[in-house]
C-alpha cells in the first residue's frame, strides 16, 4: 500500500490550495501535458478519450437539431477579418499573425483564427441566394489560437479545441429561437452528460460577444465558488451579413439580410469537470463520458481461475459499458489509487473467495460504498449504480452552487458578500456598465454574469449607484 499512500499524499488538498490541487489533478491524472510554446498544451490520450466521449455526445444533439459539420480554413486574411469593425478590435488584442509563408514575406498578414464568423460570412455570401436557401445551420469542430497572457490547462490556454455553430435565418424570430434553443441544448448537456448544474442568462452588453445583439451564457459554479463560462450563444442580427454583403430574395421577391448566430463549448469543460466533481484523491468522472467507466481489478491474480474469470467479466460487461482489465503486475492497492486519480465511475473486484461465492464486489468512486454482486445479476446492478453515481454527483454539485449563492441589497453587503463568501450574488443593477467597472475594480474581479431568465426584484435602486434598477444580475469571480 505504500504506493497508494505516495500517490494520494502527491494531491495538494483543495482545501488548502485549491490552484496546486488542479495543476496535480491535471498532471497526476495524465490529462495533459506542457508544451515548448507557453499557453500550447498537449492533450494526453486519457484528457482526448474524455473530449472524446463529449464530441460525440455534443454532436448527436447537434445533428438531432438539424445541424450539419463543415470545416473552414485556419487562415483568415487581414482585409477578412477587417470587414467587421466591432468584431476585430474584440479580439485584436488575441490575434496571432503569420506575416511570412516559407522564407517569403506575405503581401498580407493571416489571422490565424480566433473564431470563425467571416470566415461562414464570406462562405455564405457565395452560397446563400434566396430564401429556399435559408436556414443554414452549421458546426464546425477545431482549434483556435487566442493569444492568452497567463495560461493554465484547458481554462485558459492560448490554442484549445472547441465547436463553433454558425447559422443563417430568414427572419430575426428564427434567429433568436435558434440562439436560446442551442443554449438549452448546452444546459441540457452540461445537466444530464456532466452532471453539472448552472446559471443560464443574458450577457450585460458590456460582456456580450464582440458583434453582437445579444449574448447568453451558461454559468457553472466550481467546488470554492468562482464561476466557468461553460457556453454562449450569440444573436448577431444582420450586422456581419450588412458587412459581408450576404443577401437573398425574399418571398416578396425582394433583397433581404439573412440574421445569423453563432455559439460555442470549448475543452474548457474539462476544466468545468475537475473542479466541480473532483476530490483530494483525484477525478471523479461523469459516467456518461468516462474513458472507463468500469476498471476490473482481478485480487491475487496469481491464483488458478482469477484472470481468467475477471476476464470473463470484461466479456460480458463490454457489450454495453467501456471496461478495462488490469493484469500488471502492480499490487491491488497501487491499482486502486490509480483508478480513483483517474475518476473511473466504478471498480470491480475479483478474487478466488469472490468467484467461490459467484459473486464480485463493486465500489463506487464518489462515495466509496462496496456493493456485493451475484454474477447474474452483475449487468443490471452496473447500468443502476453508474446512473445512480451521475444523480449522485448532480445532487452535490447543485448542493454546492445553492450553498454560494447570496444575496446583496446594498453595496456594503454586497463589498462584504465579495470578500468573505466566495459564490454568486445576486443584486440590482440599472444597466450603466460605469457600476459594473466600479464593481470589478473595488472587489479584485468581481463581474457581471448574466441576468437570469426569470429575475427576482430585491429593491428598487442599483445596488452600486442607488439608482433605479433594471435588472436582477448574477454577479462573481470567474476563471
Amino acid at each position: 500500500m505504500a504506493n497508494n499512500k505516495k500517490m494520494v499524499e502527491a494531491i495538494t488538498s483543495r482545501d488548502v490550495d485549491f490552484a496546486k490541487w488542479y495543476t496535480d489533478i491535471v498532471k497526476k491524472a495524465e490529462l495533459v501535458d506542457y508544451s515548448g510554446v507557453k499557453g500550447f498544451m498537449v492533450i494526453r490520450p486519457y484528457g482526448y478519450a474524455i473530449w472524446e466521449n463529449i464530441q460525440a455526445d455534443m454532436d448527436r444533439r447537434f445533428k438531432e437539431t438539424d445541424h450539419e459539420n463543415v470545416y473552414m480554413p485556419l487562415l483568415i486574411p487581414e482585409s477578412l477579418l477587417q470587414k467587421e469593425k466591432d468584431h476585430v478590435e474584440g479580439f485584436a488584442p488575441e490575434v496571432a499573425w503569420v506575416t511570412y509563408g516559407g522564407s517569403e514575406k506575405l503581401n498580407e498578414r493571416l489571422c490565424i483564427r480566433p473564431t470563425s464568423e467571416t470566415l461562414f460570412c464570406e462562405h455564405y455570401a457565395k452560397i446563400v441566394n434566396t430564401y429556399r436557401d435559408l436556414p443554414k445551420l452549421y458546426n464546425q469542430w477545431c482549434n483556435v489560437v487566442r493569444w492568452e497572457k497567463t495560461t493554465r490547462p484547458f481554462l485558459r490556454t492560448s490554442e484549445f479545441l472547441w465547436q463553433e455553430g454558425h447559422t443563417l435565418h430568414e427572419t430575426p424570430e428564427q434567429a433568436q429561437e435558434e440562439t436560446l434553443r442551442m443554449l438549452q441544448v448546452y444546459e441540457d448537456f452540461y445537466r444530464d452528460t456532466l452532471a453539472i448544474p448552472a446559471i443560464v442568462g443574458q450577457k450585460t452588453e458590456k460582456e456580450k460577444f464582440a458583434g453582437a445583439e445579444a449574448t447568453y451564457t451558461i454559468e457553472p459554479m466550481m467546488y470554492n465558488g468562482v464561476a466557468l463560462q461553460g457556453g454562449t450563444t450569440h444573436y448577431f442580427g444582420d450586422g456581419f451579413c450588412k458587412s459581408f454583403d450576404i443577401k437573398f430574395t425574399g418571398r416578396d421577391n425582394k433583397q433581404h439580410y439573412p440574421h445569423q448566430t453563432s455559439w460555442g463549448v470549448s475543452t474548457r469543460m474539462l476544466g468545468a469537470i475537475i473542479m466541480v466533481h473532483g476530490d483530494d484523491d483525484g477525478l471523479i468522472l461523469p459516467p456518461k463520458i468516462a474513458p472507463v467507466q468500469v476498471a476490473i481489478v482481478p485480487i491475487a491474480q496469481h491464483k488458478e481461475g482469477v484472470l481468467a474469470k475477471a476476464a470473463e467479466l470484461k466479456a460480458q460487461l463490454s457489450a454495453d459499458f467501456r471496461v478495462k482489465l488490469d493484469d500488471s503486475d502492480n499490487s491491488p492497492g497501487w491499482k486502486f489509487s490509480q483508478y480513483e486519480m483517474k475518476g473511473v465511475p466504478l471498480r470491480l473486484e475479483v478474487g478466488p473467495k469472490d468467484i467461490e461465492n459467484g459473486q464480485c464486489v463493486l465500489v463506487r468512486r464518489d462515495t466509496r460504498e462496496k456493493i456485493t454482486v451475484p454474477f447474474e445479476n452483475l449487468q443490471t446492478e452496473v447500468a443502476r449504480l453508474l446512473a445512480e453515481l451521475h444523480d449522485g454527483l448532480l445532487a452535490r454539485a447543485k448542493a454546492n452552487l445553492e450553498s454560494k449563492v447570496f444575496v446583496a441589497k446594498n453595496y456594503d453587503e454586497f463589498i462584504d458578500t465579495a470578500a468573505n463568501r466566495p459564490g454568486f450574488i445576486r443584486a440590482m443593477w440599472c444597466g450603466d456598465s460605469a457600476c459594473e467597472d466600479k464593481i470589478k475594480n473595488e472587489t479584485g474581479g468581481v463581474k457581471s454574469r448574466c441576468i437570469p431568465f426569470e429575475e427576482e426584484k430585491h429593491s428598487d435602486n442599483c445596488v452600486c449607484c442607488g439608482n433605479p434598477a433594471k435588472h436582477e444580475v448574477y454577479w462573481g469571480k470567474q476563471y
